[in-house]
């Protein structure tokens, strides 16, 4: 969330104000070896340390209590907590510091790009304060044009991880609290006159049909436009209307993308002064009663939850090749979707699966402690989800935004998320919009799903974990699911923890072993085929995970590593034996 603020009247415009598809630019990566200092007590931002300065002496008398030379080198992108290991839980201040030369031109605008940076950023450029951002899991840029020196400039960027009540998430979520600048950074370029974001998909309901919009910098009317598709032969020109936009309305003859073919398109956009190349897939994704249409076929959706973490290493994903890792294991289990959990991944992840015929599940980290119905919490909601769908609005292997994970039933949640889904829906109605609940009620053998809040949204969702943290209320093939909605039913999370290598008994939950989960799998899986309402499953979770939650001394490995067991993979990419049992659920449906 950028510092100029995004409250609900003015979030179109701070969704409209951002560069789309950095990949698609004349960018310089930032990327590789940045100076640091760990700053624990938070000092230097005050104004006797100021390390933003980045103050040496120059004369007898003078001397400064830091300097970036000479201490601690990170490598970005990349978290600060796996790089050392006094590190290892740090939640706090660390100051980075890259140098850069810049050769100005009058023609060119110049800005600074992040993909991620956990949590909280404060950018200097050359000692000056250049703009703040909040959020881990979502893109910023601040225009460097009029600050940028001919020859060397200095970026220092004062990162802060630590965990905080009105945070989003707040204090209390189940993953490791990775820290610093997590994902690329890039310098971009722009000619003065620039196109500054584009939305082109298919039109709702339509396969013949792409709609949408380009957007060019300022609001100069009758500016030219040009899209071209070459392999559709599609090549239109259009004039800018006097906010700078072009409406797109374009028949077309299109090879859809699926999980079986996952077409992608060239698209190139240009103006008269800039262009941008980018790959675009269209479909269309919709639901019609209790079930799930992909380009107007019915479709169950096979997925796997996962966190953006490279177990082996204990660390954060931020490459293409980690991207490789986790959905290479994705296919292998037979997925046809992810639920990219709890929070926007990177953009090598979406584009990957999407080139590799994964359908997704992305959300906002609006997890469990949120204070809904607080002004300041609904800004901070707003901008991550316009950050989200900003950048991810292309990517057709985006199916579903969720506004929430396990929230707490209640007047003031309701009204936050029915706002943020119409919000969502205004500014894209191609996709479906989902929030994950963990509440159900209980009538003997009967489990209905009651939230309310489901009316307002495209299908349900449910995390349950019977057999683990909840009791069966009968034998799994005797459970019967009802719901109060016409909808179409995602079991977005259920699993149980289970100790790789760890043998023994099937039914005793304390044992942690892996007969344990497999059993829970079956059991669980008989009780899916008699929902007759079910369209998606999501196991939790593909591969273990950190989670400093998780305190087992033995099992959890509390004193160490901390982990979540609930992974189908151990943390070293091994296969549980409820693995196979996922993956011939999987092979079986057609």
């Amino acid at each position: 969330m950028a510092d100029d603020g995004a409250t609900r009247s003015d979030i179109r415009i701070a969704r409209q104000s951002r560069l789309g598809n950095i990949p698609g630019r004349k960018f310089t990566s930032l990327n590789g070896k940045w100076n640091a200092i760990i700053d624990p007590y938070d000092f230097g931002i005050g104004s006797w340390a100021a390390i933003w300065k980045d103050q040496k002496p120059k004369g007898k008398t003078d001397f400064y209590e830091y300097s970036f030379e000479g201490g601690v080198v990170f490598d970005v992108p990349g978290d600060f907590n796996s790089q050392l290991p006094e590190l290892t839980f740090f939640e706090g201040t660390v100051w980075y510091k890259k140098t850069f030369d810049y050769k100005k031109n009058s023609d060119k605008r110049a800005y600074i790009h992040f993909d991620g940076v956990n949590y909280a950023a404060d950018i200097f450029l050359n000692s000056e304060k250049i703009g703040s951002h909040e959020g881990g899991f979502t893109p910023f840029q601040f225009e460097l044009t009029d600050k940028v020196k001919e020859g060397n400039n200095s970026i220092i960027i004062r990162v802060n991880n630590q965990r905080i009540k009105d945070g989003i998430p707040a204090l209390g979520f189940d993953w490791f609290n990775y820290g610093g600048i997590t994902r690329d950074v890039s310098l971009v370029e722009t000619p003065e006159s620039y196109i500054e974001d584009y939305f082109i998909q298919l039109a709702k309901g339509s396969e013949k049909q792409i709609e949408g919009w380009v957007k060019l910098n300022g609001s100069k009317p009758g500016q030219n436009v040009r899209i071209q598709i070459p392999e559709a032969k599609i090549d239109l020109k259009a004039k800018t209307n006097a906010e700078g936009y072009v409406k797109v309305n374009i028949p077309a003859k299109l090879t859809l993308w699926s999980p079986e073919y996952p077409k992608l398109y060239n698209v190139l956009i240009s103006s008269e002064t800039d262009k941008i190349e980018e790959e675009i897939g269209f479909r269309n994704i919709a639901v019609k009663g209790t079930d799930i249409f992909l380009n107007g076929k019915s479709i169950f959706l096979k997925g796997v939850s996962f966190h953006e973490e490279i177990p082996q290493d204990k660390r954060r994903a931020y490459s293409e090749s980690d991207a490789k890792t986790l959905l290479t294991w994705a296919k292998e289990l037979g997925c046809n979707f992810i639920r990219l959990a709890h929070y926007p991944q990177n953009d090598h992840i979406v584009r990957m699966a999407e080139k590799m015929g994964l359908m997704m599940w992305e959300e906002i980290p609006v997890y469990q402690g949120i204070a809904f119905g607080d002004a300041k919490m609904q800004s901070k909601m707003d901008a991550m989800l316009s950050e989200m769908v900003n950048r991810d609005k292309n990517r057709c292997g985006i199916i579903i935004w969720s506004m929430s994970n396990e929230t707490s039933p209640g007047k003031a949640r309701n009204t936050s998320i029915i706002n943020m889904a119409k919000f969502t829906k205004s500014i894209d109605p191609t996709r479906l919009i989902a929030s994950a609940f963990n509440k159900i009620d209980y009538n003997g053998n009967t489990i209905t799903i009651s939230d309310t809040l489901s009316r307002h949204l495209d299908v349900i969702s449910v995390n349950q974990y019977l057999g683990w943290y909840n009791k069966w209320p009968s034998k799994p093939e005797e459970v019967v699911w009802k719901s109060e909605f016409n909808k179409p039913l995602i079991m977005s999370e259920f699993g149980a923890e289970a100790l790789y290598g760890n043998h023994g008994a099937s039914d005793i939950a304390s044992s942690w072993t892996e007969e344990y989960q497999e059993q829970l799998y079956k059991d669980q899986l008989t009780m899916l085929k008699n929902i007759p309402f079910l369209r998606g499953s999501c196991p939790w979770i593909l591969v273990d995970f950190r989670s400093p939650r998780r305190l087992h001394p033995t099992l959890q490995d509390g004193q160490n590593g901390m982990w979540n067991r609930k992974g189908l993979l151990s943390d070293k990419g091994y296969k549980k034996k409820a693995w196979f049992v996922m993956h011939n659920y999987y092979k079986n449906i057609k």
